[in-house]
């Protein structure tokens, strides 16, 4: 950082968090600020710290806990500043504001940046790297851990671009997916415009949205122009990748060359959020909108959905959930989960309610209430903040032992 393009921003009258080593931060964006939370591993008592950045809308957050750093990333949107990237490295007693915008686009582009819609950090093992995808739909990287951002040429320039048209909630780059065996690979999704790929780490992109419906098109199968609401994959199977669309549940199984229709069981194949389980790669969450207008269950009830089996079934969690009177929506960066063991499951609703589960969706409790309009949930183990040298070189997932056949049956009995 450097005095003359960074200020330090002080935020008087909040309370502040101080987590430690194994300690869990929730990360929460609202229309109207953001806020942290944190729990120890037991995860039944939480702190609140915030709001931050009152009056913005905060629709993306990270921590970047590789190497030791718990840095935290907010972006920040204001009709006044515009949107501006901020971080903190002591969990929100001071952040950086930007004196000029340090995510823009090049003056040659000829167009503004509206919003940032995810903060991604790279992979283990390029701890300096970190992505932003924004609004309208564009990739930038850092490779000096978000000191200093540039526009990925390769996709900016892509021939499809002045054919993107933008979803309901803009033209957005929301989803980012590095693959961890991969350096070259990565895969981006964009609202509407679907899923990209680019095997050459940037240089060049390709469409993959083959089997993608499109059902508001005339062309239900277009090369491009789906509206992917998310995409995620499991670092232990990275051929294996699951999509949540606009009218749609998918898995691809070849890298995103093709998708399978996987809405087995579901109430609604429409919906945003998507979440992997950390440490199986068969368990995926999802959180389907079960109404003809797109806005809340038409009964009232609030239902998380998991696969144990990569999408061959699905199961309702309810235990702890409001089953009426619950008119919610979850947006598709409202959900998280941690890295624990069992791992937790939190979403936010625009509402204001924040739900969270400590058992992998078994069961749930309302977290807080009274926030809000909840657009953005992220979650982080707190690192040991030690240097890299003094750390042994681990994954950050680890496999969990499968159990028995019989095992699994009997207990899904």
């Amino acid at each position: 950082m450097t005095t003359r393009d960074i200020v330090v921003h002080y935020l008087a009258g909040i309370r502040n968090l101080a987590p430690k080593r194994g300690d869990v931060l929730l990360m929460v964006g609202t229309t109207k600020g953001a806020f942290l939370l944190r729990s120890d591993a037991g995860r039944s008592r939480w702190d609140i710290a915030g709001p931050y950045f009152k009056g913005e809308s905060v629709y993306a957050l990270a921590c970047d806990t590789r190497q030791g750093r718990n840095r935290v990333f907010a972006s920040g949107t204001s009709m006044r500043w515009g949107t501006l990237l901020r971080t903190s490295v002591d969990f929100g007693k001071t952040w950086t504001n930007p004196v000029i915008a340090n995510v823009r686009f090049p003056e040659d582009s000829g167009i503004s940046l509206k919003n940032i819609w995810q903060i991604s950090p790279g992979r283990d093992s390029q701890p300096q790297t970190l992505y932003c995808g924004v609004e309208p739909a564009a990739l930038f990287e850092s490779h000096d851990a978000g000191e200093t951002w540039s526009l990925v040429r390769g996709l900016f320039d892509h021939p499809h671009r002045p054919k993107w048209v933008p979803g309901g909630g803009g033209l957005a780059l929301h989803s980012i997916v590095p693959d961890p065996a991969d350096t070259n690979r990565m895969y981006i999704a964009i609202s509407a415009a679907g899923v990209y790929a680019t095997e050459d780490a940037g240089r060049t992109w390709q469409t993959r949205n083959r089997g993608i419906r499109a059902e508001f098109l005339p062309d239900k199968h277009p090369e491009f122009g789906q509206c992917v609401h998310k995409i995620v994959l499991h670092p232990a199977k990275p051929e294996r990748l699951f999509l949540q669309n606009h009218w749609g549940l998918y898995r691809s199984d070849d890298r995103a060359a093709n998708w399978q229709d996987i809405a087995n069981g579901v109430p609604s194949d429409f919906g945003f959020a998507m979440v992997m389980h950390p440490h199986d790669p068969d368990i995926v969450f999802i959180l389907p909108i079960e109404s003809d207008a797109f806005r809340c269950t038409p009964e009232g009830r609030l239902r998380v959905y998991r696969t144990r089996d990569a999408g061959a079934s699905w199961e309702p969690l309810t235990r702890g959930l409001p089953q009426q009177g619950a008119y919610e929506t979850v947006l598709r960066d409202a959900m998280a989960a941690d890295s624990l063991d069992p791992a937790g499951v939190y979403f936010g609703t625009r509402s204001g309610s924040l739900y969270g589960s400590a058992d992998e969706g078994k069961s749930w409790n309302q977290i807080v209430e009274g926030l809000p309009s909840i657009v953005c949930v992220k979650s982080a183990l707190i690192a040991d903040g030690k240097p890299p040298a003094s750390r042994a070189a681990k994954p950050s997932w680890q496999p969990r032992p499968k159990k028995p056949a019989a095992a699994r049956k009997s207990k899904r009995r």
